[in-house]
């Protein structure tokens, strides 16, 4: 018979027990909710609802099992629902009756509800901790890359050359971003539902805030009603795991972009790369092509709750158990795409010798021989329409702004003068860009002592990095 099963005189067609029944996915929340029962258990005997000796043998029985689960030694029902009418059968086989006085003011709306809190605060420890990982990493190679100039782009046409260790920082400050908004979810992240009962609060005197310090809580809702309902916390966290996996993604579509024979800025390890079945040249960057397209994956688990949630009245409703197979596969996504990108960026060897021959036959200096004539007084956008010119001619010649003569410098401005070879030289180029977050040598190295201060800052936090 169903525990919940006293008003009903007929069986639960097997259909909608298969259908309905969410025990396939939410026994992955065995160990939070039963961490949330031996909570609400001990509250319940210090608080004298229920007797200590009935207490203790409550927690005593939900300690063997989650042992049990650790082993992975339970059967999981399929016709108990969920995770929570499981472990309280398997309490009931062990400790017999006292086992019913568990739900003692308490609803499966507010466990459930205290369980995803559980895991999603869990879940954004270890995301930042691997978000953390992946900064180091790429901190690492910008100091060990600061003599590799590389072009940069905008709209993938050439347009400056920049550091290589600019262009890995860039991202540096996007998964900093990340890491700052999984802290700020955590903030939201961090209160106690348990208590709130079905929607309404108990008539037992329940000690909401003995049972949040037991499991670690800041705070608690101080609504019922929003404390069952709320899935805030969790669309928070699947848009931030969204712009992450988007950062991921663009870093993968870089990769790949470099690794092809048209750029050949960097090589990839072995370890992150698969064959082809009939081109045995091949060595493609299957890794970076997965993350890219699991990305949409992502996005449609937060597109799917946000619809979810549309249109649901207050309080629960089973709805909501659509919440929870998108985080857990957001989590199984992201986890692994964040340490296989920190492996790849860990382990590729840059080209040096195809990047020496990259601006032979390019214009990235352009702006350089601009701002050349902008400091003999021309104004600007003068000096652009001159420059235009030069390219126009380099083109017609068949070389670049490096290959004119000075004669053809003088050919379209008298100010131009033998220095301006010098002023265009790709190292002077970068390093002339000093200002703050510039991609001058210097500029970047300042750069890399705020991202190391940065990182020492994110370890020293509380939240576990």
């Amino acid at each position: 018979m169903k525990l919940w099963g006293g008003r009903f005189s007929q069986d639960t067609n097997e259909l909608v027990e298969q259908y309905t029944a969410s025990i396939a996915f939410d026994k992955r929340l065995a160990e939070v909710d039963i961490r949330g029962s031996i909570a609400h258990a001990k509250m319940l005997g210090t608080t004298g609802i229920i007797a200590e000796v009935d207490a203790n043998l409550l927690v005593t029985g939900l300690n063997e099992i989650r042992h049990d689960v650790e082993a992975d030694k339970i059967e999981w029902r399929v016709e108990d629902e969920d995770i929570h009418m499981n472990v309280e059968r398997l309490l009931h086989e062990r400790i017999g009756p006292v086992a019913g006085k568990l739900h003692t003011g308490r609803s499966r709306n507010d466990q459930v509800a205290l369980d995803m809190h559980l895991f999603v605060k869990e879940s954004i420890q270890e995301l930042q901790a691997a978000v953390s990982r992946l900064q180091q990493v790429l901190l690492e190679q910008s100091e060990r890359h600061l003599d590799v100039v590389i072009p940069g782009y905008t709209h993938l046409q050439r347009a400056q050359p920049i550091l290589f260790s600019h262009h890995l920082l860039a991202y540096f400050w996007m998964l900093q971003r990340d890491f700052d908004r999984l802290e700020d979810v955590h903030r939201r992240t961090d209160m106690s539902p348990l208590g709130a009962g079905a929607l309404a609060g108990t008539t037992f005197a329940v000690d909401r805030q003995y049972t949040a310090k037991l499991l670690g809580f800041a705070g608690l809702y101080e609504n019922s009603l929003d404390a069952v309902s709320d899935r805030d916390y969790l669309i928070e966290f699947l848009n931030t795991a969204s712009i992450l996996m988007m950062h991921l993604s663009r870093m993968s579509e870089e990769l790949i972009l470099w690794v092809s024979e048209e750029f050949g800025f960097i090589e990839l390890s072995d370890a992150y790369c698969t064959g082809s079945s009939m081109m045995p040249q091949k060595k493609n960057p299957d890794v970076p092509e997965v993350i890219r397209g699991k990305t949409g994956r992502v996005y449609g688990h937060l597109m799917a709750l946000l619809t979810t949630l549309k249109g649901l009245p207050l309080a629960y409703n089973k709805d909501m158990q659509e919440d929870k197979e998108g985080v857990f596969d957001t989590l199984d996504t992201l986890l692994p795409a964040l340490e296989l990108v920190r492996g790849m960026m860990n382990s590729f060897t840059v080209q040096t010798h195809r990047l020496k021959k990259v601006f032979g036959q390019d214009f990235s200096n352009a702006t350089d021989v601009a701002d050349y004539l902008v400091q003999k007084q021309m104004p600007f956008r003068e000096a652009h329409a001159v420059v235009g010119q030069l390219v126009m001619q380099a083109i017609e010649k068949g070389t670049n702004l490096a290959g004119l003569s000075l004669a053809d410098y003088k050919a379209c401005s008298p100010l131009f003068d033998k220095d301006v070879f010098a002023a265009i030289e790709v190292r002077r180029v970068v390093d002339a860009r000093q200002s703050r977050g510039g991609t001058g040598t210097s500029a970047v190295i300042q750069q890399i002592e705020y991202a190391k201060d940065t990182l020492r800052s994110q370890r020293s936090k509380s939240i576990g990095i």
